[in-house]
């Protein structure tokens, strides 16, 4: 039996339910972990699933951030030092990267409640995720409010990637089910992916095709 949910319907559902129901309906998002450093210091570490590409050329990711109605340390950080990291979530410590959610106090870092791991490099401050197969670095080049629900998007052009050599194909391609990287859905579920295979260019005069094996 199929549900019928019009504009009123949602707008009448408990908050709690439809903040469930409306981030679950978008499907399977990225999950990664933002890493920070405040002008005094201290790292932070949260959790984002409103992270995506915006272009290649330059190399630039978008990130949503919540309004900031409240402190929002990983965006007060990114406005003073200007430099971030979004760092891949592996299964061995999902639970962890979840905790990072948790309303920590200022002046207290995540990568320590929660027991995971600072590891830094030279051309940039902010924090890498240690144990995360795939590391970004972002310096930010563009604030922009998104007036209709108060948020932010921010975006970051990209100035340096880790990653295992071992996870990269001849093409570019990075294969995250080798990576170890999960995804999440809703607030609060987190899955592993499994490949069903990647295909060729599309073109309007071929079918559908795989591409080579030395590609998959």
């Amino acid at each position: 039996m199929e549900r019928q949910y019009l504009k009123e319907d949602i707008l009448a559902l408990p908050k709690r339910y439809r903040t469930q129901f409306i981030n679950s309906i978008i499907g399977f998002k990225s999950a990664n972990l933002v890493g920070t450093i405040s002008k005094t210091g201290t790292t932070n570490l949260a959790i984002f699933s409103q992270i995506f590409h915006l272009g290649a050329n330059p190399a630039l990711i978008g990130m949503i951030v919540r309004p900031a109605v409240v402190p929002r340390h990983t965006l007060i950080n990114i406005r003073e030092t200007g430099f971030y990291t979004v760092n891949h979530i592996l299964p061995e410590w999902f639970d962890k990267a979840h905790q990072t959610s948790a309303k920590f106090k200022e002046g207290i870092s995540e990568f320590t409640e929660v027991g995971l791991h600072e590891s830094f490099g030279e051309i940039h401050p902010a924090p890498y995720v240690k144990e995360s197969n795939i590391k970004i670095g972002l310096k930010l080049k563009q604030e922009i409010p998104i007036e209709i629900n108060d948020t932010i998007l921010l975006i970051g052009e990209i100035i340096e990637v880790k990653i295992p050599e071992a996870i990269q194909k001849e093409d570019g391609f990075l294969d995250l089910e080798k990576a170890g990287s999960i995804a999440v859905s809703g607030l609060d579920s987190y899955h592993q992916t499994i490949k069903l295979g990647r295909l060729a260019y599309a073109t309007p005069e071929e079918i559908p095709h795989p591409l080579p094996e030395n590609l998959q």
